[in-house]
């Protein structure tokens, strides 16, 4: 059976896309990140999926795009952050090496910015990211097999921590 080596979750801003290529290169293996999926399956960016089709439409793909990369990946996973929300992703990621990327709200909102284009961050950044922090703050603390904080660190010493807990 296909495995990945890693999957990264982790709220926006915690450096699941820097983080989750430097690893990937770490080890030798090829990145895949289910966001990226969900936007060829639509052939368009997030944003618009969003605008034209909904975000529930947009889940849809990112449900199929994670299963997809559960299956088939051998490499590291980057997971969107509401990916986790999805009680069949949730039974999904049971057995894997998730790595949860822990962020605090300062250096998530510096990170990703305030002018931000994600589609969930548009009214009141700051308020919003509080909003989903909290929200999926206990999903990412449970389904986390490595628990790694990201906050002022650099990413090859967060990828460093990550490759000693890896089994």
């Amino acid at each position: 059976m296909t495995r990945p080596r890693a999957v990264l979750i982790g709220a926006p801003g915690s450096g699941k896309s820097t983080v989750g290529a430097e690893l990937a290169a770490r080890l030798g293996v090829a990145l895949r990140d289910t966001d990226a999926d969900a936007e060829a399956a639509a052939g368009k960016p997030i944003g618009d999926i969003f605008v034209d089709d909904g975000e529930e439409r947009f889940r849809e793909l990112e449900r199929a795009a994670v299963a997809a990369a559960l299956a088939e990946h051998e490499g590291v996973v980057a997971l969107g952050g509401g990916a986790v929300l999805a009680p069949e992703t949730q039974e999904l990621l049971a057995g894997h090496t998730v790595v949860y990327l822990r962020v605090g709200l300062s250096e998530a909102i510096k990170r990703v910015g305030l002018a931000s284009a994600r589609p969930l961050l548009v009214l009141n950044p700051r308020s919003q990211m509080r909003k989903l922090l909290e929200e999926r703050l206990p999903v990412y603390e449970r389904l986390g097999t490595v628990h790694v904080d990201t906050d002022g660190r650099e990413p090859a010493d967060i990828v460093e921590e990550i490759v000693r807990a890896l089994p």
